[in-house]
């Protein structure tokens, strides 16, 4: 029996049908809750500022695109910028990679294509909260198609700086880089900011999706 406290979720979805599920899948997951529902980004919002003033936040916000009043772009840099220690995990479709895209310069974790299965579930939850990064494999086939390759290109980096970018390509958190690379979590920290900067980048997802574009990586 674990003693880890569970993941809390808020679910952000306008179709009720689709939320339920979501929600179902969620319930079925060992060590997961289900904080609270909303259906659109201001009910989000809202929500959010309710349960902070209760000291209630949940741990990541798994957020859809497509909604009427405020969609999930806005609200995911909204919700970033009010709760900067929040994680939002997008739910997406194929045909959405430019919203997707947008999501990812506001600061999302990560995303789900909105039929995946539990374990991917799970798998980007987890990795949310461990500030690493899940990539579905045909989202980012997709994806990376339409990404926009940085002006300076790769040859701006350090050597050093290009194994940190493929080791986050490959989900590992600060901490792991450290111990791979056998340098401080500090240093570690401080490489991954360095190579977003440089790459005009603004979340390690996007730097996984790079690496992956350029063929650093193959997606899991």
């Amino acid at each position: 029996m674990t003693t880890s406290l569970p993941i809390r979720v808020l679910v952000v979805d306008d179709h009720a049908v689709v939320r339920r599920g979501v929600v179902a899948y969620l319930e079925a997951l060992e060590d997961v809750e289900v904080a609270d529902e909303a259906g659109d980004g201001q009910e989000a919002l809202d929500r959010l500022a309710r349960a902070a003033a209760h000291g209630e936040l949940p741990d990541v916000v798994l957020m859809d695109l497509q909604m009427p009043g405020m969609d999930g772009v806005t609200a995911t840099a909204e919700v970033l910028r009010r709760f900067p220690q929040l994680k939002v995990v997008i739910l997406t479709s194929f045909g959405e990679a430019e919203r997707v895209h947008a999501a990812l310069e506001s600061g999302a974790s990560g995303y789900l294509l909105k039929d995946a299965g539990p374990a991917e579930v799970d798998a980007a939850l987890r990795a949310a909260v461990r500030d690493e990064v899940f990539l579905d494999a045909a989202v980012t086939r997709r994806l990376t198609q339409e990404i926009r390759a940085p002006r300076t290109g790769l040859g701006v980096l350090t050597t050093r700086e290009k194994e940190v970018l493929v080791l986050v390509a490959e989900g590992r958190s600060n901490k792991d880089i450290a111990g791979h690379l056998l340098i401080s979590e500090r240093t570690a920290r401080s490489h991954v900011s360095h190579l977003l900067t440089k790459m005009g980048l603004t979340s390690r997802t996007q730097a996984a999706l790079l690496a992956v574009k350029e063929g650093l990586v193959q997606p899991r």
